[in-house]
């Protein structure tokens, strides 16, 4: 019998091992990643708190479409970052999730790009 390795096993260490690196402040929140195989979801955290200063995803009730798409993930990343904008918030650390910078990962810094937020 073959033996699979557990790609999520491995994601979630990756995750550990930069979140050890970086963390957010309130000033500059960490912006968290998390990508399910329907649905796409972020956060901006201030870690020293332990609050969740702004968040958006596909499960949304005003978010309509199929949310596992880059498009739905490139409109999360402008939602988050329109939120962010409400709150004062121009800057963050970007925080892949352990997730490699590919896809819907990608789409979804992009929008908050262009949405107006920097890292």
């Amino acid at each position: 019998m073959v033996s699979r390795p557990d790609s999520n096993k491995a994601r979630i260490k990756r995750h550990t091992r930069v979140r050890g690196k970086i963390s957010g402040t309130a000033e500059c929140p960490r912006l968290n990643v998390f990508r399910s195989l329907k649905n796409i979801y972020a956060q901006l955290i201030d870690d020293v708190n332990g609050v969740t200063l702004a968040s958006a995803s596909t499960v949304e009730k005003d978010f309509e479409e199929y949310g596992g798409n880059k498009t739905a993930a490139h409109k999360v990343g402008e939602l988050l970052a329109k939120r962010a904008a409400e709150k004062d918030i121009t800057e963050c650390v970007f925080d892949r999730g352990g997730y490699i910078y590919h896809g819907r990962v990608q789409e979804l810094a992009e929008g908050a790009r262009e949405g107006g937020l920097k890292f």
